[in-house]
Order: C-alpha cells, then sequence, then structure tokens
C-alpha cells in the first residue's frame, strides 16, 4: 500500500502482519533478527518484529470468570499473529479465532498527513465474550531517541528489556523521533482503548532492538477482571481507530 509519504507491506498470511512501515523511504518498524517461523510455540520463537495485532490476550493465561470459556487456555501473544488473513479488498482483511469465537477486522488507509487503521472485534459465538485487543508495533529503537507518552519512558541497559503501564485513559497520543529526524505521533481514542503499555527491547531476547505503544482495550496485557476489556454479546461489535501521524 502507497499514500502521500507512507508505504506499507503487509503479509495476510502470516497474520496479518505488517512487516514494513515506510516515511519518506525510512524504514520505521523493527526488521528482527532473522528468525521468522509462524508455526513456533512462542511470539519471540517465531519472530518479534513488525507490527501485530494482538487478540485475544498478550501474555498466556486462562480466560477469566465464569461461563463457557472460563479456564480456557490462551496462548502466548494470543492468536491473530500466527493465523491467515483473509483479505476483502485492497484496504481491508480480517482474522478469526479458534481457541475463542472472535472475529476482527481491520482497514487501513493512508493519506499526505496519516495512517488510518479502523478496527471492528465480533462476537461470531454463541456466549458473551470479553473483546481483548492490543496493539502490537515493534519500531526501530535507538537508545537516544525522543519518545513522549505521558510519563518516564523505560530505558534499559543494553541486552536488557522493560515494559511499563500507564493510568487507564490518562494519554491518547505518544510521539516518537529517531536520530534521523524522522517523527511521528500514535494516536488513539483514549475513551475506545484506554490502556496503554510502552515496551522496550535494548538488545534482549536474541538482539532485539525494538520500542512498542501498545493501546488496549483491556489492561494487564490479557482478559483481566481487575481490567476488564468490553464484553461483547453474541453478535455484537465493537469499534476502534488508531492513527500513525507524521511530525513536521
Amino acid at each position: 500500500m502507497r499514500g502521500g509519504p507512507w508505504e506499507i507491506e503487509i503479509r495476510p498470511e502470516r497474520g496479518g502482519r505488517i512487516t514494513s512501515l515506510r516515511l519518506r523511504g525510512e524504514q520505521l518498524l523493527d526488521q528482527g533478527i532473522g528468525i521468522d517461523d509462524a508455526s513456533a510455540a512462542g511470539f519471540v520463537a517465531g519472530g518479534a518484529w513488525g507490527w501485530d495485532e494482538m487478540v485475544p490476550n498478550v501474555d498466556a493465561a486462562r480466560y477469566p470468570g465464569s461461563g463457557p470459556f472460563a479456564g480456557i487456555s490462551l496462548p502466548d501473544h494470543g492468536e491473530a499473529w500466527r493465523l491467515p488473513w483473509s483479505v476483502i479488498d485492497d484496504s481491508t482483511m480480517e482474522c478469526s479465532g479458534r481457541v475463542l469465537p472472535w472475529r476482527l477486522r481491520r482497514t487501513i488507509s493512508l493519506d499526505d498527513s496519516a495512517i488510518r487503521l479502523e478496527y471492528v472485534y465480533s462476537n461470531v459465538g454463541a456466549a458473551p465474550l470479553y473483546a481483548y485487543w492490543c496493539a502490537h508495533p515493534l519500531f526501530r529503537y535507538e537508545p537516544d531517541m525522543h519518545v513522549e507518552v505521558g510519563g518516564d519512558v523505560p530505558r534499559p541497559e543494553t541486552g536488557k528489556r522493560s515494559k511499563m503501564f500507564l493510568r487507564r485513559g490518562s494519554v491518547d497520543h505518544a510521539r516518537m523521533e529517531w536520530g534521523s529526524g524522522a517523527a511521528i505521533e500514535i494516536a488513539w481514542d483514549a475513551r475506545l482503548t484506554p490502556y496503554i503499555g510502552v515496551w522496550v527491547c535494548n538488545g534482549d531476547l536474541g538482539g532485539y532492538r525494538q520500542i512498542a505503544i501498545e493501546p488496549a482495550t483491556g489492561g494487564a496485557d490479557r482478559p483481566h477482571l481487575a481490567a476488564p476489556p468490553p464484553v461483547l454479546v453474541p453478535g455484537n461489535s465493537l469499534r476502534w481507530w488508531l492513527e500513525v501521524r507524521e511530525v513536521r
């Protein structure tokens, strides 16, 4: 996909992964360490790079609460990153869960100022379902890059990693600027995706150097009763959006 100063490459068969995001020719996403195996048991073992959608969880966990899904094991970083996505048209693709009855549709549009991603999460089952989603854009990390996201950003030592969570609904955008001068703002609606995680890996996990700003519909990197995502009754949907804007 091309539009304005942007160029995006996507692999539907590889979990709908956005493998490349270029702004005026500069690659913004981490390109990994040469591992790319969607059949691996864990996300890092499969290759942690590019931009994925985390549904229906991030951390491996048991589905909480009562009901027919209670206690079901949710795999590492969810299902969407390893399942093939169906291409609906030039800008839209979708994926359906196997462990839980969810469907996620994503539409991407590009113009001179921004990339806009619009999401629809649907409960296609016969019982209420937590609608958990988390953005997982792994941008290139430079230790001295400028980052603004409503608080001190983790700056792990070489060979380390760190993650923090911001106060619910406290921010609706973040800014990142690289040494080259390329700069972006990531924006979202804090009423719809109020939970924000910030992940930084500075050479850990085999050598990854990446930073992720992670808006989510629920807290604690999984459906969690203390910070739950919205509950959808059968047949209902949840909609939200995310934008990546050029800063000049």
